[in-house]
């Protein structure tokens, strides 16, 4: 992936994520400042920790546009709910699911880049795409959707065993992240719309004769 693709895919994660954190805010009645705050922290701590987790400069730190898209889409989120008919949850958990899926892909692409193995870059797209969104939750004393019974981390690890596999096979980067990103919104997307669990712990029936 091109510098300018990784920098592009970054901008908009982080705007998306930022939505989500203000509508969440508005939600849970936050006050002012508190709404830019619980959309900072979501839209630029998965990120944060990823890099700190990489040994690599903080991507807020070094390059400070991250910060202007945050705050532009925290004022256009503003706006909308003060001017536009009511926004419902979901429309947050929409804006959750995609800044997941890219902060997912970005993860895998920062990891692969610093000379990673492929599973501890897996493992850290996760963390990229749900640490933001957790503490969010936190912070608006909600219960995390990481931690619900609907698809969360189980569609962000589809995802990027999807960008692996498409890697592996020596698929194109775009492929590899359209892939990943199809892969990770439609299994999150359909938690949402039909209750998807992925029920790890259901016990198997047996019966004896």
């Amino acid at each position: 992936m091109t510098s300018e693709y990784f920098h592009f895919l970054s901008i908009i994660g982080v705007a998306f994520f930022a939505i989500s954190g203000t509508l969440l805010g508005h939600e849970k009645s936050v006050g002012g400042f508190g709404v830019v705050v619980v959309a900072t922290v979501t839209a630029l701590g998965g990120g944060t920790l990823r890099d700190i987790l990489l040994n690599k400069p903080v991507f807020w730190i070094a390059q400070p546009d991250y910060l202007y898209a945050t705050y532009i889409a925290i004022f256009a989120s503003i706006l909308s709910i003060r001017h536009l008919p009511d926004l419902s949850n979901t429309t947050m958990l929409l804006m959750d699911a995609v800044g997941m899926a890219i902060f997912n892909i970005i993860g895998i692409e920062k990891a692969l880049i610093g000379g990673a193995d492929m599973i501890v870059a897996i493992t850290m797209g996760m963390t990229t795409g749900i640490f933001g969104g957790l503490m969010r939750d936190v912070i608006c004393r909600e219960v995390p959707l990481v931690m619900g019974e609907e698809l969360y981390s189980t569609a962000c690890l589809s995802g990027g065993l999807t960008y692996a596999a498409l890697f592996t096979l020596e698929v194109s980067y775009i492929w590899c992240i359209l892939g990943a990103f199809a892969v990770t919104v439609c299994l999150r997307l359909g938690a949402i719309h039909f209750g998807w669990q992925p029920n790890l712990f259901r016990k198997s029936s047996f019966k004896r004769s």
